[in-house]
């Protein structure tokens, strides 16, 4: 009981390891949409501050118009302060449209306060309510789009009737329309301007998400391919049990039998036969242990060089013509709970390497901060431009044999799975290159635990 226990202890601090590691990933892909929106808000919002302050001091000074710069540059300051606001939001996780909202109410409400002091809606620059609305269509959920509209609405009816009028000098006398038709002009190109930048931005904010919906989109096809492969694979050990038990049997009574006890050769040959048969039934038993089956017995906890070392000397034992240079940088060897599939996926990539350099397979452990990574370099032909851009799909392989290329694409995942990723290029010296980068937390036994 005390065994189980452990076991399932060990299991769940791996498990939750994972999940933390996901769900930082959740977090991360959640919060990068709306942190993007408040930037591009920033962004105008500096804009439409300094163009506010050039063209005040233009007409107040350079056309003699009378303005209340005190008041306006106030609202100025406002601006400011709600944009140092703003740029403290980055990282909300919550209530990203609500935030949103609020920024462009705010903006709205500057904004009117300008036009009140600077002739309301005989000001050409009220058209600038259109850009509020353009981006709240862009940013917001609809009904704060509306809400949007509905305040935009009200402002610019209340400017129609209720407005501080401009006092224009004697000698711009009977050239109000001239002076307006250019005011028209300029608020038609400053928005104009504001427009293409921010849909630009936008549109690759856009372009950005639709290649992150599409990778997860391609996440969830490989994963429910490894789904439908570990079935297929955990079925196949099941049924392929029965019948290395037969054979291990009927094995054990010929090496009794009387004819053959008497014949060395025959012996030796039954000798690797068994040998066989016990390596199909080890394998069969790692499959199941990769597909969560473990029989209850407690998980193996060991310093992480000794579970490198054991992985190095099996493969080395299966791979004895390979000429194998193995090192290790591990710093202060933390204790890990050995992971079945993490062993297959280092073999499996080990083994790729072997096929592509049957003479010479480099291996290497270094620990880097908090994560590990495992690199393995051959001196083989190296990757194919095509290959390194499908890498990491299945059934791309250099190899004729069909079934083939699942080595590199069952590490992508499984190593996706411990919160890591896959490497692989081409050596500058010949040959390819493959790094595993695990996060130790995903393997690690804490101190407590």
């Amino acid at each position: 009981m005390d065994r189980v226990t452990a076991h399932d202890t060990m299991r769940l601090a791996m498990d939750s390891s994972r999940w933390q590691a996901w769900v930082s990933r959740a977090r991360a892909d959640t919060d990068a949409a709306g942190n993007a929106n408040m930037r591009q808000l920033v962004t105008l919002r500096w804009i439409a501050v300094a163009g506010q302050l050039v063209t005040v001091l233009t007409v107040r000074f350079l056309l003699g118009i009378d303005l209340p710069l005190v008041p306006m540059l106030l609202a100025m300051a406002a601006s400011v302060a709600l944009n140092l606001a703003s740029m403290r939001l980055y990282g909300w996780q919550r209530g990203a449209n609500a935030q949103l909202l609020l920024a462009m109410l705010l903006d709205v409400g500057l904004l009117t306060v300008q036009l009140y002091l600077s002739g309301g809606a005989t000001n050409p620059f009220i058209a600038l309510y259109l850009l509020q609305v353009v981006l709240g269509a862009v940013l917001l959920d609809r009904w704060s789009s509306w809400a949007i509209v509905g305040v935009t609405g009200g402002c610019f009816a209340l400017l129609t009737i209720r407005y501080r009028p401009l006092a224009l000098p004697t000698d711009y006398a009977g050239e109000y329309f001239a002076l307006y038709t250019v005011g028209s002009l300029l608020n038609f190109l400053l928005v104009a301007t504001l427009l293409v930048l921010f849909m630009t931005r936008i549109t690759g904010n856009l372009r950005a998400r639709d290649e992150h919906l599409a990778d997860l989109r391609q996440q969830a096809a490989e994963e429910d391919h490894i789904v439908r492969m570990g079935l297929l694979a955990s079925g196949a050990a099941h049924e392929l049990g029965t019948p290395l038990a037969s054979l291990a049997v009927i094995l054990n009574d010929w090496k009794r039998m009387p004819a053959l006890a008497t014949d060395a050769g025959m012996l030796e040959e039954i000798g690797e036969m068994q040998a066989e048969v016990q390596r199909c039934k080890t394998i069969v038993t790692n499959i199941l242990l990769a597909a969560g089956e473990a029989r209850g017995e407690a998980p193996e906890v060991v310093p992480l060089h000794v579970f490198l070392d054991a992985i190095v000397e099996d493969w080395r034992a299966l791979h004895a013509g390979v000429e194998f240079d193995y090192t290790s940088r591990l710093g202060d060897d933390p204790l890990i709970v050995s992971d079945p599939a993490l062993k297959q996926v280092i073999a499996n990539v080990l083994d790729n390497a072997a096929e592509a350099s049957p003479a010479w397979v480099g291996f290497s452990g270094e620990r880097s901060g908090d994560h590990l990574a495992l690199i393995v370099r051959d001196h083989g032909p190296g990757f194919t431009r095509d290959k390194l851009a499908s890498f990491g799909k299945p059934y791309q392989s250099s190899k004729r044999d069909p079934g083939h290329g699942l080595g590199l694409f069952l590490a992508v995942n499984a190593m996706r799975k411990l919160g890591g990723s896959v490497e692989v290029a081409n050596r500058e010296t010949g040959g390819a290159e493959v790094t595993l980068m695990l996060p130790l937390a995903a393997i690690a036994l804490e101190r407590d635990e």
